[in-house]
């Protein structure tokens, strides 16, 4: 079923998903609308609840993460790495709560409590007249940032689509409603449109899409799958590559968005130097909370040597 998705084209007409078989979704997006109309904090209490369910029932994701956290924070005790492996689950049940309110509520009363840093960077960029390139991670805070983000700069963006057609739908539809324009992961040629008239387009970059089009560049010292079309982009148009990153606040309800310099000499017309210039401002943007990145991520399935079991049990 899923493969069968995949080949369908991006239909956002809600009409089209009157049949019983999609009830199932409506019931789950119906649950996220009810659950996106209660206060933050109560959102963040149930969110919390929701990630520590998680850690206790997903042992394959639970795995996952204690391999990641484990090869990215050698130097904690198995007890700091166990603590940071639950505060993850946590973060990420909480952020899967924040879509709801993304998705079906105005984010606009939630700018009194976000706070913007380094915009002077980002403004500065867009005056090079051809483009920024925003290029972020996948933080739980992934649909909260941006649309955060689109109260005060105006952004396009790249979007994986969901296997699921009409939870597919729901997102694009409550995407373009914040967005200029939300691009398919190849919709290469609206990108260079957006970038051509001097737009800005979100771009996460730090997942594994397999063995084309990388180069193995360090991110927490492990040669790590990253792959070139950031460099082919910003070679093509022109554009200036801006680091993005959003962080959930701790103790009260609240947001950091943060954007830094432009990346300096990029592309360098040297793929292996490009990735590992973005894969350390990732890396650096972790580090000021590492529980609010998305480790449940096979970030490190694919690996040098094709003979290699890796780190999950699995070979790739």
């Amino acid at each position: 079923m899923k493969n069968k998705y995949r080949k369908q084209p991006r239909n956002t007409d809600l009409s089209a998903y009157r049949h019983p078989r999609w009830w199932p979704t409506w019931a789950a997006m119906f649950f996220m609308w009810l659950v996106a109309q209660l206060p933050l904090r109560v959102q963040w209490w149930l969110g919390s609840g929701l990630g520590r369910l998680v850690w206790r029932l997903g042992s394959s994701r639970r795995r996952i993460t204690e391999t990641n956290i484990r090869l990215c924070f050698p130097q904690l005790t198995e007890q700091q790495q166990r603590e940071l492996v639950k505060k993850s689950f946590i973060a990420n049940g909480i952020g899967l709560l924040e879509i709801g309110v993304c998705w079906f509520c105005d984010t606009a009363k939630l700018k009194a409590i976000t706070t913007l840093h380094g915009l002077e960077h980002f403004e500065r960029a867009l005056e090079g007249g051809k483009g920024v390139l925003l290029v972020g991670g996948h933080y739980s805070t992934l649909e909260m940032g941006g649309s955060l983000a689109t109260h005060f700069i105006e952004s396009s963006v790249m979007q994986r689509d969901h296997n699921n057609p009409l939870v597919n739908a729901i997102m694009t539809r409550a995407r373009e409603r914040r967005y200029g324009m939300v691009h398919g992961a190849r919709d290469l040629r609206g990108l260079f449109r957006s970038l051509k008239q001097n737009h800005a387009v979100w771009y996460a970059t730090d997942q594994d899409y397999g063995r084309k089009d990388i180069v193995f560049a360090p991110f927490f010292g492990i040669p790590t799958g990253t792959i070139t079309a950031t460099s082919r982009i910003a070679e093509r148009s022109g554009c200036k590559v801006v680091p993005f990153s959003h962080f959930r606040r701790t103790g009260k309800p609240g947001y950091d968005i943060y954007f830094h310099p432009a990346l300096e000499s990029f592309p360098s017309g040297d793929d292996l130097v490009d990735a590992t210039a973005i894969n350390q401002t990732i890396e650096q943007e972790i580090k000021r909370a590492p529980d609010q990145y998305l480790w449940m991520h096979r970030r490190f399935k694919t690996r040098p040597d094709p003979d290699d079991p890796g780190f999950y049990g699995r070979k790739r």
